[in-house]
């Protein structure tokens, strides 16, 4: 019902053709190529799932906890990465990945990673490719009972907008996922 809902403001609020003008799609799409992905081969997470919208395709639904993390992310247009944290060991840190490094994508191979990636990894592997990929090590699944939900920010979008997801994100799942939130905030200064 919510992801029906924000796919029907979503066709009535964008045009396909123009999408990539949008402010928030530009800045992800300017740190994309910064990074070196292609953002026309490999799309912000938000974008993807609007672009998709806008074809007339319809989101899938996976679970509550997920559909309400696309929601949002269409809502917003600010990509939300949404992990069981019951499967993250130790603390979690943003950094470059190491030349070697494991990383298992979620719908996809085993990726041996090059030095200098964006990632996000507790003490034993990666989680995530900043700001575009998630791993099926913490994916979340119908036995997940605690998440943690992250915003990707990148330059050009303000901290309130990235926040702003999160925060609905976390709102929506007490909702609709009867989940009980926890802030913490670990925004870099």
């Amino acid at each position: 019902m919510l992801v029906k809902q924000i796919c029907d403001i979503i066709k009535r609020k964008y045009v396909l053709e123009t999408l990539r003008e949008n402010p928030i799609i530009k800045a992800y799409r300017r740190f994309f190529w910064k990074i070196g992905i292609d953002p026309t081969k490999t799309r912000p997470s938000s974008e993807a799932l609007i672009r998709r919208v806008l074809r007339g395709k319809n989101i899938p639904s996976i679970s509550n906890v997920v559909d309400v993390s696309n929601a949002v992310s269409m809502e917003s247009l600010i990509s939300i990465g949404i992990y069981d944290i019951d499967k993250v060991k130790g603390k979690i840190t943003f950094r470059l990945s190491f030349k070697g490094e494991i990383f298992k994508p979620i719908g996809g191979h085993v990726e041996v990673l090059k030095e200098g990636i964006p990632v996000l990894a507790d003490e034993e592997k990666i989680l995530h490719l900043y700001p575009h990929r998630d791993s099926i090590d913490t994916m979340v699944t119908e036995n997940t009972k605690n998440v943690l939900v992250i915003s990707a920010g990148v330059p050009g979008i303000s901290k309130e907008r990235v926040c702003y997801a999160v925060k609905r994100t976390c709102e929506l799942l007490s909702k609709y996922a009867d989940g009980c939130v926890k802030v913490l905030n670990i925004l870099p200064s």
